[in-house]
Formats: structure tokens, sequence, C-alpha cells
């Protein structure tokens, strides 16, 4: 029987379409392989937001050339996703040995660019835009309990320095409808934790209704009988009081909000192009604390930005430290082609960007740690995600608050059988990004 295997880089909107590729190919017939030179059919479901996507994958298509030309010439070697959206045909001048190229908006092609390339054809098939969504098509969750449930795809907030538009194209909502019915099959399934996607979750349903629906959503998909409801991403300009009162009100929404800022300064928001000032940023991110006092907040932040300066810097440092945030995922500004930042021209000296973001990681560590310092002692419901994957002795599991905690294996269970479950954890040792814990003994 024929086999498959997806390595996925980028965001939870690429895992997302990962999994529709997958369903695709088992309709076809395909099962999936544990390993990636015993595949027949190999895709590289891309991101190209930072460079370092980019030179990741195309050291990886170019080391299974050897496959191709070591006595498996069968193979078929499929680049998708945003570099294949971007690229196109360019991918095959990069790596000739690569047999399908498709972009973000024809997932539902593939077995017909299967078809073209068993019979020896090689093709590329980039469609512009889109009028299908990729949740409409089969599945293959590599979760059974987890599922993604996008709303939308594209954007249209053109942030300087992101190639999203580009390769998503514009924003457009999923039916109202369509998602919920999704959500019901899904809990029917057994899923117990949905993650809702979008480039903007927040102006969900601006294109289709006239105006945003996000938190209407957020209420029928947290009264369809799931457990727990996640989602990504928020873009704080579009952030309302309506989808901050749901969140406070309706018990499947977890207290975990991951709100990118960016940058600190007004000046660099500006440049950026985000449709915010850090006044603004500062009170919305207060008056979320105020309608939820628990609440976990994450954010992305981009160091190096062109025309930086230490000022700018210093107040990226300063809004880090009044938010207070769990968390931060930290970036060196990469330049895409294609993007207005890309010709800027006063661009940041790397060492003093790597200065600036070595002091940001340690800010961002030193808070992380107090904030798990301060759950130690606590009870916790968390949601076993299955064995950690350095230890299969240890169970990962997740807080409402998204905190990792890793609880060893109770005697005489199945780590793989536990996944899914959500069970009560005593918190007992803190870590910079992971919590130490004990379950409840009544609860396993």
């Amino acid at each position: 029987m024929r086999s498959y295997y997806i390595r996925t880089f980028g965001c939870q909107m690429n895992k997302h379409d990962s999994e529709r590729v997958a369903g695709v190919l088992e309709e076809r017939g395909l099962v999936p392989s544990p390993a990636i030179d015993d595949a027949d059919v190999i895709i590289f479901n891309t991101c190209c937001v930072r460079e370092t996507a980019d030179e990741r994958l195309y050291g990886q298509v170019s080391s299974l050339k050897a496959l191709k030309t070591g006595g498996r010439p069968d193979v078929i070697i499929a680049v998708g996703g945003c570099v294949g959206q971007r690229d196109g045909e360019l991918v095959f001048a990069h790596a000739p040995h690569v047999d399908i190229v498709f972009g973000t908006h024809n997932i539902h092609e593939l077995p017909a660019l299967l078809d073209a390339a068993e019979s020896g054809r090689r093709t590329a098939s980039v469609l512009p835009s889109g009028d299908r969504f990729a949740s409409d098509l089969p599945s293959h969750r590599e979760d059974a309990w987890h599922a993604w449930v996008s709303i939308t795809v594209g954007c249209d907030n053109h942030c300087a320095y992101c190639i999203v538009p580009s390769v998503r194209g514009a924003e457009r909502s999923r039916a109202f409808e369509d998602i919920t019915a999704e959500v019901g099959r899904l809990v029917a399934d057994g899923v117990v934790e949905v993650t809702l996607l979008g480039q903007n979750v927040n102006s969900y349903g601006r294109d289709r209704y006239g105006q945003p629906r996000f938190a209407e959503l957020l209420q029928a998909v947290g009264s369809s009988g799931v457990a727990r409801v996640r989602f990504a991403t928020s873009h704080p300009k579009d952030l309302s009081p309506r989808t901050i009162a749901a969140m406070r009100d309706i018990p499947a929404v977890m207290p975990y909000l991951h709100l990118p800022f960016q940058a600190g300064s007004n000046r660099t928001l500006a440049a950026m192009n985000r449709g915010y000032t850090r006044e603004q940023y500062l009170s919305l991110a207060a008056s979320i604390r105020d309608a939820i006092p628990d609440i976990a907040l994450s954010t992305d932040i981009i160091v190096g930005f062109p025309g930086e300066t230490e000022d700018d810097f210093a107040q990226t440092i300063d809004l880090v430290e009044r938010v207070g945030f769990e968390h931060a995922f930290t970036f060196i500004y990469s330049p895409r082609e294609g993007t207005p930042a890309a010709s800027m021209s006063d661009s940041v000296p790397r060492e003093v960007v790597q200065d600036r973001f070595d002091r940001l990681a340690s800010l961002v560590q030193t808070l992380s740690y107090d904030a798990n310092r301060r759950q130690i002692g606590l009870v916790q419901d968390v949601l076993v995600e299955g064995p950690s994957r350095r230890d299969p002795t240890v169970l990962a599991t997740r807080t409402p608050h998204h905190r990792l905690v890793h609880v060893p294996v109770p005697d005489g269970a199945s780590a793989d059988a536990l996944a899914g479950r959500i069970l009560v954890a005593r918190i007992t040792g803190a870590h910079p990004w992971f919590l130490s814990g004990e379950f409840v003994a009544s609860t396993v």
C-alpha cells in the first residue's frame, strides 16, 4: 500500500492545512508513513513568514535528491503552502527533483496533481485566490481529542513586514453555520478542545456579514458541548469589548489570550502599519485584566525593525514589563521580498539587533519563570496531551491558561490511553517554560 509523509513548517493554519492534505491523501488510499525515507509521497507544507523557514525548506528538500537518484526514482516530492504560493514554478529552479508545487488555495487539486506526477509530468498549480475553504475537505487529525477549526483565511491588515496577504489573499470568512456544524461533528467524534483559527479572528464575519461576529461565534461554539475553546490570532485593533465579555462569561473559552503587539514605540508601530498606539495597547491589556483578572497573556515581538532606535527598543522593554506577559515569542526582523518593509533602507546593525534580542529574551524568561512560580501549590484542571516527547514516563498536560505541566504517568496507567482526558493536578514545581505537577489521586 502506498504511503505519505507530511512535514509542516510554520503556524497553526499550516497545521490545519496539513491535516486536510492528509485527509485528501487518505481518501485516495494512501496511509501515513512513520519515516520520510520510506514514504511514496513526501509533502512539504511550507511557511515563508521568516527567512529561516525558506532556508530550512530548501535544505530539507535538497537532502532528498539522493533518495530519488539512489534507487527510488518513483518517490513523489511536493512543495505546498506559502512558499508554493509565492514561488510557483521557481521552486523547480531551486530543487529540480520536486515533482509537484501547489499553493494555499488549491489543496483540493492534489489528486489531479498526483495523477500527473505518477504519469511523469512535473506540475506547478497555484491559484491566485480561491472560493473554497480547506476546512471543507476531509481531514486526518493529528490528535483525536483536538481539532483546528478555520474561521477565516487571508488577511486585510497589510502590516509592513508581513507577506501573509500576498500568499493567503484577502480575508474571507466561512459561513457561521458551516463553522458551528463542523464543531458539532467534532464534539460527536469525541473532540474535547477546538482551536478557532484566522490571521485575525477578531474581524471574523466583517466581509461576509458587514460587521464582526466573533463574540457571537464564541458563544455558539462554547455552547456546543466542547470542553475547551481556544483561538488564534487576535489583532489588538479589532479586539472588541464584546469579545472580552464573551471570554469572561463563557466557561468553555479558556482564560488565555495571544495578543501580538510587535513593537513598543508609536514610531515603530506606525512604520509597521499596525493600526494602534502603545497607549491603546496598554489600555486594552488593562481592560482585559480588569475583566478577567487571572487571564494569561502572551504576545509576539519583533526586534530590529528598520529604523528601530535604542529608545524605540526601550519602549518595547517598558511595555513588556508593564503588561507582565506570561509568555512572549520573540523574533529578529527578517525582510520578506514583496513587503513594504523590505525596501526600507535604514536597517539596524546585526550586532545591535542581537544584543537587544538577548536582553528581551532574558526579560521574557524572567517574567515567564515568575508567573510559573506563582502557580506552585495550586490545583488545576489539566488536559492530557500525551506522553512527553523527551520522556515517555512523563505526561504533557495543559492548564486552562495554556501552561505546560509535566506529570509522571501514574503506575499502571497508559500514557496514550490518558490522552484527551481532563484530570486534576497539583502544581509542585516551576521552570521558565513549564511546570511540574502530580495528579490528585481520585481523578486518575
